[in-house]
């Protein structure tokens, strides 16, 4: 596929926490953005902070994204689309209101781009899916990850439990089974495709806010409102493993557009492994509103989870802030807006 380093890009989900930043990358890139959300008023936000751009940056209004042609508007006259619109559901017992709508959606993006129709103009597909793709959550013994890892466990334990599978695994299972059926679908058909597909599988994301919040830390979008618990009152109340800053993923998804030998490829985004009292500590050292883990030696921890990120240095050219960076940045976003 030749670059694409101009053009319109479809953004799916346009209104979320990483999908804002994904926006503004692509309008500073040069690229005219196309965003997908749910009504009139969800694109409102973005209007106003991305006003400068005008007519660059537009709207298609898209309800239920898992609706048969949902994307067959929204996706004419683009050159690229970034899938990162994903429901989460953790508050259902059946499995299929987890997984349905992930994969339906994602193939429902797919489908669309795929419509015979003069005006379409995709040459790649980006979907933006999840280390929860990869990691077996479970490992007895700490292991390091590479593109080649699938989380089958997640998927087997939906089946064999249905119903009583923790909201966890099927989330996990629901993005597992997008991702499967994304790459069936692009392997079954893409000798006649007009475009190729590249996917990008973060970790946990953190990072200062652009989307639109509330006026208390409880409406932040869930990474960031752990991590705020962890810092602000020492609570560490799930597993750590690996991190990414929200805006280094978001520039991936501009290299994975741009880049020719992203073609067809897997990418893991990930700038290391962490734990919470890593986080902790060093905001401790910039506030004193921050929880200071109590006797805490990092040099004593032993990472369960590793990622090899090395294809995504060598082909896409990613580089990452440091936590120092995003720690001090995500300090300075929360005393700005009265939580410290």
């Amino acid at each position: 596929m030749p670059a694409i380093s101009s053009g319109k890009v479809l953004i799916t989900g346009a209104n979320g926490f990483i999908a804002t930043w994904a926006v503004k990358v692509f309008l500073d890139a040069g690229f005219s953005v196309r965003g997908t959300v749910r009504s009139p008023t969800k694109a409102d936000h973005l209007k106003t902070m991305f006003s400068s751009h005008g007519d660059r940056l537009e709207f298609a209004i898209v309800p239920d994204m898992a609706a048969v042609h949902a994307f067959d508007e929204a996706v004419l006259g683009v050159d690229a689309i970034v899938h990162t619109a994903s429901p989460v559901n953790l508050h259902t017992d059946k499995p299929e209101e987890v997984i349905d709508p992930a994969v339906n959606g994602t193939l429902g993006v797919m489908r669309s781009a795929t419509s015979p129709n003069q005006r379409l103009s995709v040459k790649r597909i980006v979907f933006l899916s999840s280390c929860a793709t990869i990691l077996t959550r479970n490992a007895p013994e700490p292991r390091v990850y590479d593109e080649s890892c699938w989380n089958d466990a997640d998927v087997q334990e939906v089946e064999e439990k249905g119903r009583d599978a923790s909201p966890l695994t099927k989330y996990s299972a629901s993005k597992v089974l997008a991702e499967r059926r994304a790459w069936e679908f692009y392997e079954e058909k893409k000798a006649e495709l007009p475009w190729d597909f590249v996917v990008v599988n973060p970790p946990w994301v953190f990072g200062p806010t652009l989307h639109e919040v509330g006026g208390e830390p409880e409406s932040l979008n869930s990474s960031n409102k752990v991590l705020y618990n962890a810092i602000t009152k020492g609570v560490y109340s799930v597993p750590s493993n690996c991190w990414v800053d929200v805006r280094d993923l978001a520039y991936s998804l501009v290299l994975a557009v741009k880049t020719p030998a992203a073609s067809g490829q897997r990418f893991i985004i990930s700038h290391g492994p962490f734990t919470w009292e890593d986080f902790a500590l060093t905001a401790s050292k910039i506030t004193n509103k921050a929880q200071a883990p109590p006797s805490y030696d990092p040099a004593q921890v032993t990472h369960k989870v590793v990622y090899n990120g090395r294809k995504a240095k060598e082909v896409l050219g990613i580089t990452y802030h440091t936590l120092d960076g995003t720690v001090a940045d995500l300090i300075e976003d929360w005393k700005t807006r009265g939580w410290l």
